[in-house]
């Protein structure tokens, strides 16, 4: 690393906590699925910001309605109306057919509202004694990082050292319609499951799994909440996750690319019959539903459908999947995906994943490893065929190597 670069960990690693590990590389521009350094290197963007950046980088017309509403009007607090708010519901209703939509701003704040939403509909419409609502929730889960959240992981690193936790949460493995059947009580509320587990390494459940899920949930008044923060909104080549297997969540979570990248925005979708039960004062959000989160994610859904980025999506990840199973490598135990949520999964002699990722950083790619043996690939859904077939020569290239 160069010295600008040095003094730009340096300082970094002196001020700030550290939370995170990052790569050794500084980013300073971003367009389309390209990002700079600061020293001029172009890298392929192989993570979009764990899914957020799924328009591109600075799309030009999100960035032009963000500049356009902030030189109007930014916040209003939920006080007063704005006149973004009520475009904003009525567009994201009929682009995902939901009823009812509650605003919020990141991810974990949308996971944390389903969860207090589910439990007040299970004691005022379910009739679940007060105090002993349980949602059921699955194994290598990853729903976000606030006390509540981390409470039902099972990731040691998430949970150690800050609890105690809150209880009225049940843990079963993911993938398995069976163990959901018989964790199943009077008191269950809801199921909250991601469609593909991400954090975990991309793990896709069997088919036919969703379809016995939905089918449980009905049979038994549970409400399905389906956490698509970062597999909806066109990711794995559909609107929604759920659509790969022609299912309805009762609760749908999204955030991540709902703005482009360009602000937090995360909302709550669902039916009249669980957000219904939300009364004035009983919970909120000061920068929730704001004018210039709206207007942001307005401009991000129009452009993702405008633009054929979820049918681009669809097609450049088959074509990604494909070539990296093509890959002849002795590194490689498994490689797995959906759309352009992708996974290779290392052999555990091959060493640490995030070695692979620096070897790719030095190449042009930037990825990131997850769970010691696995890169996620996950690219801005308006990615090439061109690019992906320049990709893949680079990924073949580093993955050929032993750097065990």
């Amino acid at each position: 690393m160069s010295a600008s670069v040095i003094d730009f960990v340096a300082t970094e690693a002196r001020f700030g906590a550290h939370n995170y590990e990052p790569i050794g590389v500084v980013l300073s521009r971003g367009e389309g699925v390209w990002v700079w350094d600061t020293e001029g290197n172009r890298y392929l963007d192989c993570l979009s910001a764990y899914s957020a950046v799924s328009q591109g980088h600075c799309h030009p017309k999100i960035l032009a309605a963000m500049v356009e509403q902030a030189s109007r009007l930014t916040l209003t607090s939920r006080a007063f109306h704005n006149d973004q708010l009520a475009l904003f519901y009525e567009e994201i209703a009929a682009l995902t057919g939901s009823h009812k939509v509650l605003p919020m701003n990141s991810g974990a704040e949308a996971v944390e509202s389903a969860i207090k939403s589910v439990r007040k509909w299970g004691y005022e419409v379910k009739g679940v004694p007060d105090g002993q609502a349980e949602i059921i929730v699955c194994a290598d889960n990853f729903h976000g990082r606030t006390l509540g959240i981390v409470g039902f992981s099972t990731d040691p690193e998430t949970r150690g050292h800050f609890g105690p936790f809150a209880p009225g949460f049940r843990i079963i493995p993911f993938g398995d319609a069976a163990a959901l059947q018989e964790a199943i009580t009077p008191n269950t509320v809801a199921f909250l499951v991601e469609p593909i587990q991400g954090e975990a390494g991309v793990v896709i459940p069997p088919a036919g799994y969703f379809t016995k899920v939905r089918e449980l949930c009905t049979a038994n008044n549970v409400m399905l909440v389906l956490d698509e923060i970062q597999t909806g909104l066109g990711r794995t080549g559909k609107l929604l996750a759920e659509q790969h297997e022609g299912i309805e969540a009762d609760v749908t979570l999204l955030g991540k690319a709902l703005s482009g990248g360009f602000y937090p925005v995360s909302a709550v979708l669902s039916n009249n019959e669980v957000l219904g039960t939300l009364r004035p004062g009983q919970h909120g959000s000061t920068f929730g539903g704001n004018p210039l989160a709206c207007a942001v994610a307005r401009a991000a859904m129009r452009v993702l459908v405008e633009e054929g980025m979820i049918e681009n999506a669809a097609r450049q990840g088959e074509r990604f999947l494909s070539g990296l199973k093509d890959i002849r490598a002795n590194t490689i135990r498994e490689v797995r995906g959906r759309g352009l949520m992708l996974a290779i999964e290392l052999q555990p002699e091959a060493g640490r994943a995030r070695r692979y990722c620096e070897a790719l950083q030095a190449k042009g790619i930037l990825a990131k490893d997850t769970h010691e043996h696995t890169i996620r690939i996950a690219p801005p859904l308006v990615i090439t065929s061109d690019q992906v077939d320049w990709a893949l020569g680079r990924l073949a290239t580093t993955l050929t190597q032993d750097l065990s």
